[in-house]
């Protein structure tokens, strides 16, 4: 995989012109744009189309959980979209995540074209280890714990991999083995500001410990010369 292809920019904007006009000026350097709930419950499914008429591929990050059929429908529409990537949320249990498989499985070789990669969001980074105890009444295992078992149950559903902070990495990849994919948010350089993340790892230091992706925001949409930033990021990546 080249370095560019690595790289995942978050499009956090609420409008297509802002979206698109990002698309058309980094598509070369980024590997694919991330669509999150605030695009597109804003400007609807068509921007998946049109990022990908432009030439971009994109991971549509609405973390699916409901009912297996209803999310097995979703998963369908997601694939007729032509997504490059998009997750659901493993809390939803096995027979949700083998219903996605499934279904996906099945739409993409009505369509022949190759599925999209499904990903299974494990505990949210903003939960801590006293909100699993506290609020989500998972006692008596450790947060790292939950995480990884809940990969494995991903993984035995036939889901392609994960989106998980940046600290869970090495136990994911060790449990898991090298061909589930890793996405890992929380990514700055070390040139770039923090802003509001706390737990953030840089992008080479994310690589190193064996993410697949990563996605980037505001170190590159926030830059004075966005496309300069992120040439400079797969510099370092190329580096490794």
């Amino acid at each position: 995989m080249q370095a560019k292809d690595r790289i995942i920019l978050a499009l956090d904007v609420d409008t297509k012109a802002q979206a698109l006009n990002l698309v058309k000026e980094l598509k070369d350097q980024v590997g694919a744009f991330k669509v999150g709930m605030q695009l597109f419950n804003s400007e609807g499914p068509a921007i998946v189309e049109e990022i990908n008429d432009l030439g971009g591929q994109v991971f549509v990050d609405l973390k699916l959980h409901d009912i297996p059929n209803t999310v097995g429908a979703a998963g369908r529409v997601l694939t007729r979209l032509n997504a490059l990537m998009f997750n659901l949320h493993a809390a939803g249990g096995r027979e949700m995540m083998r219903k996605l498989a499934a279904e996906v499985a099945d739409e993409a070789n009505i369509l022949a074209i190759s599925p999209p990669l499904t990903l299974a969001v494990t505990v949210l980074t903003s939960i801590s280890a006293d909100d699993l105890v506290n609020d989500m009444l998972i006692k008596d295992y450790e947060l790292t714990d939950v995480v990884v078992n809940w990969a494995l149950m991903a993984k035995e559903c036939n889901i392609s991999g994960v989106v998980c902070s940046p600290r869970e990495i090495q136990a994911i990849r060790s449990a898991c083995g090298q061909d589930f994919k890793i996405v890992t948010p929380g990514i700055r350089p070390e040139w770039a500001a923090k802003n509001d993340q706390k737990r953030i790892t840089t992008p080479s230091e994310a690589v190193r410990l064996g993410a697949d992706y990563i996605v980037i925001g505001r170190p590159i949409t926030a830059a004075e010369n966005p496309k300069a930033a992120a040439i400079r990021i797969i510099e370092e990546l190329e580096a490794i």
